[in-house]
């Protein structure tokens, strides 16, 4: 298994590691830094040495493929992960910002994407909030509050017994490995998440809705950007 450095420190750019191996799927590290796609948060790119990184995704048996272009390192090599850490970090301030949308508008959600500059949540909505600057603000308000980030774990058998923790209906939360990591945000949200945040809400920023838009008859998809 790839030791996932991200989770233990989420704001590490960069580590030394030593190549596992190396196939046309991908480079496998001993350790990493790098986050693989999931949970609607993209996978990190960057560099291995003098290969470029365009994609990170989940491999076999716990295993994290680095998608590499140019000139590969050989296996047992020690190279340098180094991050994009800009959009790493953009990813990381719209991940939090979404737990705390799920907050400001309590509903199930139905779907979801992060990206660096614009993301969004769906919601099992079936009619468009009345009061849409509301919500906005009330998000502002939770972000200026400068509220601690930290996580905890539970067991698999503790998040069954809990079902309502999981705010999430297309995506469930890993199981299967015994535990679960729970994302807590001051006092007002606890979830199941396995990506990458920050430390406390005051780094996410301002931002601002954008549109609100039907994506079927109980479906409204709420866009958030940066402001």
């Amino acid at each position: 298994m790839t030791e996932l450095l991200f989770r233990d420190d989420a704001t590490l750019g960069w580590c030394e590691a030593s190549v596992v191996s190396v196939t046309s799927a991908g480079v496998v590290l001993d350790r990493t830094v790098f986050y693989p796609a999931g949970g609607g948060q993209p996978g990190d790119v960057g560099t291995l040495d003098m290969a470029n990184v365009h994609d990170t995704v989940k491999g076999e048996d716990g295993t994290i493929l680095h998608l590499c272009e140019g000139e590969l390192p050989g296996v047992g090599e020690t190279v340098t992960a180094t991050l994009d850490w800009d959009r790493r970090f953009a990813h990381m301030r719209m991940h939090t910002a979404l737990h705390l949308l799920s907050v400001a508008i309590p509903l199930p959600v139905s779907g979801g994407a992060i990206g660096a500059e614009k993301s969004r949540l769906d919601f099992d909505m079936p009619e468009a909030p009345e009061d849409r600057d509301a919500i906005e603000r009330a998000l502002n308000e939770m972000i200026e509050a400068d509220l601690p980030i930290t996580e905890e774990w539970i067991t698999d058998e503790e998040l069954a017994a809990n079902p309502g923790m999981v705010k999430t209906m297309s995506v469930q939360p890993p199981k299967g490995q015994g535990r679960v990591r729970l994302v807590r945000i001051g006092e007002i949200d606890l979830q199941p998440c396995g990506g990458t945040h920050v430390a406390s809400t005051a780094e996410i920023g301002p931002v601002r809705l954008g549109k609100i838009e039907k994506k079927g008859k109980r479906n409204r998809r709420v866009n958030l950007h940066f402001a």
